[in-house]
């Protein structure tokens, strides 16, 4: 395909964005894009100024080998006001089943978890983040280093909990073909926990 720089750095921004936290390496970014490593390069330079140049919320930048799309830290105490601005709504399903998921499987990665639940998990953990019932405890081995994810002490708080322990067991299951129904299992047992609770 042949696209202006305008289109490639369109293209680029949105698999910047799809990537979230995790970002992309330039070697993930050259295969993607089916470009010369030196085009790609010069593309995410041109992206780069193109934020730099104008009042944007976000920048480009490489951490660890990865290009990723973050928030500008002079914007810090507004977000900082963000997440601490008390939410009262209640979870989503989405969440709620993202939330069992790394409970019972932590620490996990946010694509392990979109492998149980079948569908994207970015905006379910962003809130789960943001409300404190899950934080990073970590990174995997291998490639990309992906983000591992496990629950926090407000979690046990909110559910009246001691330790993780406390959790109901869950039967053990193996086999792809039983991954739906241990993401279903996991909702409905930890919606059982959260009646039990309240």
């Amino acid at each position: 395909m042949s696209f202006g720089l305008i289109e490639w750095q369109s293209i680029v921004e949105a698999l910047l964005f799809a990537s979230g936290d995790e970002g992309l390496s330039l070697k993930q970014l050259v295969t993607v894009l089916d470009l010369e490593e030196q085009e790609v390069l010069e593309i995410l330079k041109d992206l780069e100024k193109g934020y730099q140049a104008k009042e944007r919320g976000i920048e480009l930048v490489e951490v660890a080998g990865h290009y990723q799309l973050t928030t500008k830290k002079e914007h810090s105490p507004y977000l900082k006001r963000l997440v601490e601005t008390p939410v009262n709504t209640s979870l989503s399903q989405a969440a709620l089943e993202t939330l069992a998921i790394i409970a019972y499987r932590q620490p996990i990665t946010r694509a392990e978890v979109e492998e149980i639940r079948g569908v994207k998990t970015e905006r379910p953990i962003h809130t789960l983040v943001t409300k404190a019932l899950i934080k990073e405890v970590g990174r995997a081995e291998g490639t990309g280093r992906a983000i591992l994810y496990g629950t926090t002490k407000e979690f046990l708080e909110y559910f009246g909990l001691k330790s993780i322990e406390e959790l109901p067991p869950l039967p053990d299951r193996t086999g792809d073909a039983y991954e739906q129904e241990e993401a279903d299992l996991f909702f409905e047992k930890f919606n059982e926990t959260l009646e039990e609770l309240n």
